[in-house]
């Protein structure tokens, strides 16, 4: 890989604080002024910051220049360093931010779609009687984003990391005076710990072989490895990867970590979209590519993640195929496709892991935010059997909801048919090792399955919403209309970006037939290239290809047709199916019985390891044995010695001269 020195650029650190003054001034003022202000200014700092960070990567941009003979165009990254933060065992860290053509890609979604996120919520929260500490929560959320994507060193990454953790806790608790939605946020916070802490013992062990925590650092230091040296050195990167990935299933909400994401739907609507689009559950895929030059040297951990990856997409959609609440059908729907991203990446194609990031931003926000739209007009109700007919009120939000539909099934030619295409291809073309035994085929169909599933929960969902008659009741039929244009406008914009956003990465055996290049994957080569030059194709060709995307597109367009038979009408067939198969429906609407297993076993065994802490150690040996026996010990002392105190002097002088004799006589 051929390398150019960074530039200096001076903008960074206004675009990750920008969002935090405003975090700052609505937490210390926004109680006491107008939601208008409120509102302006955490849009609009937010907005700013979108604002620069498409200076920044037009900068970036820029600087490129053609690596010699390879013909592709490399680009140096944009840094500044803002100061130290602490120096300590040789680990030196600072508070340095960098801009690459990989950060790039979530600066842009976390600024751009947090831009469109937030005025949404002007209209979407203009009756909550906290509107300025919701606003304070997402400002902190997008500025804590920001730090994770930006960041240089993995440990002011680990910095960022943390305040998602937090501020997702903050967003999906925000009614907190509901039990519930409390216990939901708790549900996040503590199950992300678990994770977090697999983070820290990666991050510890990676300092002990490469003695930093930069990533520059580290790349530089793992692309001095001899052979040699990855041969003694591979147990433990393939570790150090490995717990790296366990919090990253934490993070992006995979097996055997995902139970927080569909609970995290207890948040306000506009909270769901940012959390699943833009913000916190993408930070896991990030973090793989960011050190894809590392994981890449363990590829059995890349197969354990492209297994972890694929199981997860289709598990969780299989439960989505189920699911009545129109947002817990889009949570699992985000699980079953950051399956898809895993998938990708643990198969080599950093690239395309990154890509469907990209698209699963665009259509996923506008799921969200149409299903927002909907809650709204519906006044908060949000099972999809009380809906139907919506399309006769709400066209804008049925129009724009309809293409993301599109978009997530895969059809061709909106965003998600480009990257879901990469992803199948590539696992179907590398080579996918474990124990021995070639995964390739098996993840290929698994993913397959995940497609069409997909395509016939979401069209599930879309039919029964938004098609046939109105099956609300009077009251809500009377009130039904489109939202504002605080909230539609988004709508809009987030669609277009459904439908077209996928044509930066148009897949190779297309782009030969029009001669367009994938403009994504040749802006991303500077930071995966080196990664995914590891992986060499089983197919020569784009025979396979065709096939991978043929079959694809047809059960994309089955999952939609089988949708439409069972719900494009009134019909009692769903009904008659789950009665025929009732162990299988209640299996799947209880989620695999997963919370009842890890409430039977885990929880049940932590409650009881705190029990025998509190009985015996709280209770025997610091209450007792060091509280209490100590106070009642020095009593009994201080009794028995009360019989030597008699208040004659006399006898007090001898009791003193014998102890001095006898201290004497010991001495001498």
């Amino acid at each position: 890989m051929y390398d150019i020195a960074d530039s200096p650029y001076g903008l960074l650190a206004w675009i990750i604080l920008l969002p935090l003054a405003g975090a700052v001034f609505n937490g210390l003022l926004g109680s006491r002024l107008p939601k208008a202000l409120v509102s302006t200014v955490a849009s609009g700092t937010v907005g700013v910051a979108f604002l620069l960070s498409l200076h920044a990567v037009w900068t970036l941009a820029a600087g490129g220049v053609p690596e010699p003979g390879t013909g592709k165009t490399v680009y140096a990254g944009l840094i500044q360093h803002l100061m130290p933060w602490f120096s300590v065992g040789g680990l030196n860290v600072d508070f340095t931010f960098r801009l690459d053509v990989l950060s790039a890609v979530p600066l842009l979604l976390i600024t751009g779609i947090g831009f469109l996120i937030h005025i949404f919520s002007i209209g979407y929260m203009a009756e909550e009687k906290a509107f300025w500490r919701y606003f304070t929560y997402l400002n902190f959320f997008v500025f804590a984003m920001l730090v994770l994507v930006l960041a240089d060193s993995l440990v002011v990454l680990f910095l960022g990391w943390e305040g998602v953790g937090v501020a997702s806790y903050l967003l999906i608790g925000f009614w907190y005076e509901d039990s519930e939605k409390a216990s939901a946020g708790k549900k996040a916070f503590i199950t992300n710990r678990v994770g977090d802490f697999a983070v820290l013992l990666g991050l510890f062990l990676l300092f002990l072989l490469a003695g930093t925590l930069d990533v520059t650092g580290l790349r530089d230091w793992a692309s001095t490895l001899t052979e040699v040296q990855v041969a003694s050195f591979g147990g433990l990167i393939a570790l150090a990867c490995l717990l790296l990935f366990v919090g990253c299933t934490g993070k992006s909400a995979q097996i055997p970590l995902y139970v927080w994401l569909p609970d995290a739907m207890a948040g306000p609507t506009p909270v769901s979209a940012l959390i699943h689009a833009a913000t916190m559950v993408t930070a896991g895929v990030y973090l793989i590519g960011r050190l894809s030059f590392l994981f890449a040297l363990s590829p059995e951990v890349m197969t354990t993640i492209a297994l972890v990856g694929g199981l997860t997409a289709f598990f969780a959609a299989t439960i989505g195929v189920v699911q009545n609440d129109i947002k817990k059908v889009l949570a699992y729907s985000t699980v079953s496709q950051l399956g898809f991203m895993f998938l990708a990446v643990g198969v080599g194609s950093f690239f395309a892991g990154v890509f469907h990031l990209m698209t699963h931003a665009f259509f996923k926000a506008l799921l969200f935010l149409g299903s927002g739209s909907v809650i709204h007009a519906m006044h908060h109700e949000q099972d999809i059997r009380k809906m139907g007919g919506l399309k006769a009120y709400m066209p804008i939000t049925r129009w724009t909801f309809l293409i993301g539909c599109l978009a997530i099934a895969g059809v061709p030619f909106f965003s998600g048919f480009f990257s879901k295409d990469e992803i199948l291809w590539y696992t179907l073309a590398n080579e996918h090792l474990l124990g021995g035994v070639n995964l390739s085929w098996f993840l290929w169909f698994l993913a397959l399955g995940t497609a069409f599933l997909t395509a016939f929960y979401m069209f599930r969902l879309y039919f029964l919403t938004f098609e046939g008659e109105c099956r609300a009741d009077a009251h809500t039929k009377e009130h039904l209309h489109e939202s504002p244009l605080s909230m539609t406008l988004p709508l809009v914009v987030l669609a277009i970006l459904a439908a077209f956003g996928g044509f930066a990465g148009i897949p190779p055996v297309l782009g030969k037939l029009v001669g367009v290049p994938n403009v994504l994957h040749d802006w991303l080569y500077t930071v995966v290239g080196p990664g995914e030059a590891l992986f060499a194709y089983r197919f020569e060709g784009y025979g396979m290809a065709w096939l991978s995307m043929a079959a694809a597109t047809a059960v994309g367009l089955g999952g939609i047709g089988l949708a439409y038979a069972l719900y494009g009408k009134p019909s009692e067939v769903p009904a008659q199916l789950a009665a025929k198969a009732a162990w299988l429906h209640r299996v799947l609407d209880n989620k695999y019985y997963v919370d009842e297993l890890y409430q039977a076993t885990i929880v049940r065994a932590v409650r009881g390891l705190g029990h025998v802490c509190h009985r015996f150690i709280d209770v025997v040996v610091i209450d007792l044995l060091l509280v209490n026996m100590v106070a009642w010990s020095m009593g009994a002392l201080g009794g028995a010695m009360r019989l030597f105190q008699s208040g004659n002097v006399q006898r007090y002088a001898a009791f003193v001269l014998f102890g001095l004799a006898l201290f004497l006589y010991l001495m001498l």
